[in-house]
């Protein structure tokens, strides 16, 4: 079973995840003071999905796997590592505003928004290609 997990920072600075698939009818969600935490409530919230789907008769799919879709702020909470200056120069993105997508307090627009993902695919592409000696 194939589950989208949508990943977004909410008003009160927490983070929660929510997705369309269900097992009979139960839903899927998790929420928590980091990404880290959300994904592993909701990955805990599956797996008692499909354990009282069980438990009610319906056959649950025997393996299931996650595809995590995230805005901006759950991006940079999850992937820490990342230099938020670094990158909004990387991107060519003014740094006070990625700051501000960073926390939430601002959201990019469209354009915007596919220069960051461009910005993150080709960052992933050199990671990828890069060896060491």
């Amino acid at each position: 079973m194939q589950i989208v997990a949508i990943i977004e920072k909410g008003p009160d600075g927490y983070y929660s995840i929510r997705s369309e698939q269900k097992v009979g009818r139960y839903f899927f969600g998790g929420y928590g003071e980091s990404v880290k935490a959300a994904k592993e409530d909701f990955v805990v919230s599956v797996r008692e999905s499909l354990d009282a789907a069980t438990k009610e008769g319906t056959v649950p799919p025997s393996s299931f796997d996650i595809s995590f879709k995230y805005d901006i702020p759950s991006f940079f909470n999850y992937f820490d590592y990342l230099n938020v200056s670094k990158f909004a120069e990387f991107a060519g993105i003014n740094e006070s505003r990625m700051r501000a997508y960073k926390s939430g307090l601002a959201y990019p627009g469209e354009k915007t928004t596919r220069k960051i993902m461009k910005a993150i695919e080709t960052i992933g592409r050199e990671i990828s290609a890069a060896r060491f000696a």
